[in-house]
């Protein structure tokens, strides 16, 4: 299936992914202090299964109408359904023990638990084709799909079967192609792959992530992008001002780089490095629930514009919105869409 690329104007504007699930679905105090979870989170719900979906289907569409409110270009589902970024579709593949959890050493230096690979990786069936066929039926924007990438979900997952990490990770790229494929295939507009351990793991990921995320993008005809970041703020908050690994993604089959730029001061003229990319540049930050005001947010998409021509950059939070309150982040995406327009109204 051929897939057009999606033509956005100039700083169109973008969510990363996740938004604010709603108190009254999940058990926020739990979700805050746990920390993103690798294997499962039942717990965290507040709907029994028989009830869960239809909880989740209304919480979506609160966040898809949030997201339309605040005029943005491009949305997504929210990411609602998801306990973490990574685990819904991480944990929905074979080849993989997630009853007895192995610990691993997390990209904070703190421990995780995370699924055991005791077997070959595969993807037996779709995981977010539903999802995304409930986003594209409850919206007339540019839809994105998020999906954890394979060098990531390597890094993830305690190796017990294959002779490398690289080797599960190629097979990981392979469900991930699956996925992407029917993803576009069920209304996706931009489908976004989610990398932010190759920040953490900047070694390897010089080794084997170039090469893993093309084979998950291999056939792809759509629109894709690559999402890097130093990890949630609520986690991270000591950021540095620049990546160990950025401008080697000029290299990968994607036609979008997703960056964090606001909370760790980035020096912008690091984007330089991702010539052939369009690049969505985060000039909102989420290390705390305070709104920037427009006229900052302009100011951020000013430095960017240095180094990256307006038909080419994309106007996104740093990250994820999952740890904000909803009114902090519909705020926050209202200041960062007045903003662009600011900027927009100049180059004009």
């Amino acid at each position: 299936m051929s897939v057009p690329k999606i033509k956005l104007g100039p700083l169109a504007t973008s969510v990363v992914g996740s938004y604010p699930q709603p108190d009254w679905l999940i058990d926020r105090e739990r979700l805050l202090t746990q920390g993103p979870p690798r294997v499962r989170a039942r717990e965290i719900w507040r709907f029994a299964d028989g009830e869960l979906e239809a909880a989740q289907d209304k919480a979506t569409i609160e966040a898809i109408r949030d997201m339309e409110a605040a005029g943005l270009d491009i949305i997504t589902d929210g990411e609602i359904r998801r306990e973490s970024y990574s685990n819904r579709f991480a944990t929905a593949l074979s080849g993989v023990d997630i009853d007895n959890p192995a610990p691993i050493t997390n990209r904070t230096g703190g421990t995780a638990y995370v699924p055991r690979i005791t077997g070959s990786i595969r993807r037996t069936r779709s995981v977010q084709v539903r999802d995304t066929e409930f986003l594209r039926q409850n919206t007339d924007r540019i839809v994105k799909m998020t999906v954890p990438g394979p060098f990531t979900m390597s890094m993830q997952a305690h190796n017990e079967h294959y002779a490398s990490l690289e080797d599960a990770a190629m097979d990981y790229a392979h469900a991930v192609n699956e996925e992407v494929h029917d993803l576009f295939a069920a209304g996706a507009d931009i489908v976004q792959l989610d990398e932010p351990w190759m920040q953490a793991r900047p070694e390897q990921a010089k080794s084997f992530a170039v090469k893993a995320i093309n084979r998950a993008l291999e056939g792809v005809s759509g629109t894709t992008a690559v999402h890097l970041c130093f990890g949630y703020a609520n986690a991270v908050k000591d950021k540095p001002s620049g990546y160990s690994f950025l401008p080697e993604l000029d290299a990968v089959a994607a036609d979008q780089i997703s960056v964090e730029a606001a909370q760790p001061g980035l020096d912008t003229a690091i984007l330089e490095a991702l010539p052939s990319k369009v690049i969505l540049v985060g000039v909102i930050s989420m290390e705390s629930a305070e709104v920037e005001g427009p006229d900052l947010v302009a100011a951020r998409i000013r430095d960017a514009l240095v180094h990256v021509p307006a038909d080419r950059l994309i106007v996104a939070p740093d990250c994820g919105m999952k740890y904000l309150s909803r009114d902090a982040a519909s705020g926050k995406l209202q200041a960062m869409v007045e903003g662009a327009q600011m900027v927009r109204a100049e180059i004009n």
